[in-house]
């Protein structure tokens, strides 16, 4: 199917046309559900939320959040987010630590 405003390609269940959001003439109740449309990409929140707590198994989330964005049809978002959390959380851990170190080293 094709929009009738702007002429772009749409999918056939489309209600709305998600270029020119003009309605496309489909009726909500004639849409077809697709369940693998609807699953959420649990990869991808869990690598967020642990991005805060637990840096590594929050990266390490992420990035099969990322790699399962196409299966789930959800989840980029939070994949990156989550991947870019957890690689700053890590660092300033880095850092932390070392300037431990350095202050522990320089009192002895």
């Amino acid at each position: 199917m094709f929009c009738k405003n702007c002429g772009k390609e749409l999918d056939d269940r489309a209600v709305i046309c998600p270029y020119c959001g003009v309605p496309t003439g489909v009726s909500e109740d004639n849409k077809i559900y697709d369940y693998q449309a609807t699953r959420t990409n649990g990869y991808a929140i869990a690598g967020f939320v642990l991005s805060f707590f637990i840096a590594l198994l929050g990266l390490i989330f992420s990035i099969i959040g990322l790699r399962k964005v196409d299966e789930y049809n959800s989840g980029k978002g939070f994949s990156i987010a989550g991947i870019v959390i957890s690689i700053v959380s890590m660092v300033l851990y880095f850092i932390v630590i070392m300037a431990e170190a350095c202050m522990v080293a320089g009192t002895m």
